[in-house]
């Protein structure tokens, strides 16, 4: 079987000479680099935070600030670690497929977007209710200071 340099980079893997991948100078494997790091990072931070709401004393003061505000960070990181998992998917699917077979790209990457927009479109709402309650006005704020005509 014959090997050319064309169909050596094609399948990936590593340099020999230097031992660093064959696409390390493509932009779409920065991406993938970058991204499966944030995507491990951020899951992790979100475990911790909603294990720090199982974990708390449940004060007062905790159901007025601490919870929700845990709550937010949680929620938020685990929406960023769903979205950089997906640009990880379609990065790595763009570097295999994307000089060949582009309507595999486009397949795939639509399809994956689907978990993103699910997690959104289910948790978009109750997040800003707890934005708004947590740093909004509140009902606990001064009566006092309305004037009425």
């Amino acid at each position: 079987m014959l090997v050319t340099e064309d169909s050596k980079r094609s399948v990936g893997g590593t340099n020999g000479s230097n031992g660093l991948p064959i696409f390390s100078e493509r932009l779409a494997f920065v991406v993938f680099a970058v991204s499966d790091a944030l995507a491990l990072f951020m899951p992790a931070s979100s475990m911790l935070m909603f294990l720090g709401i199982l974990t708390a004393r449940y004060a007062v003061q905790d159901f007025l600030y601490s919870l929700p505000k845990r709550l937010i960070i949680a929620l938020l990181s685990l929406f960023l670690s769903i979205i950089f998992m997906m640009i990880a998917f379609t990065s790595i699917l763009y570097l295999v497929f994307g000089d060949e077979k582009r309507w595999v790209l486009g397949l795939v990457s639509s399809l994956a977007t689907i978990p993103v927009l699910l997690f959104a479109f289910l948790q978009f709402n109750p997040l800003l209710d707890i934005i708004s309650s947590t740093y909004g006005p509140g009902i606990f704020g001064k009566r006092g200071d309305c004037i009425l005509m």
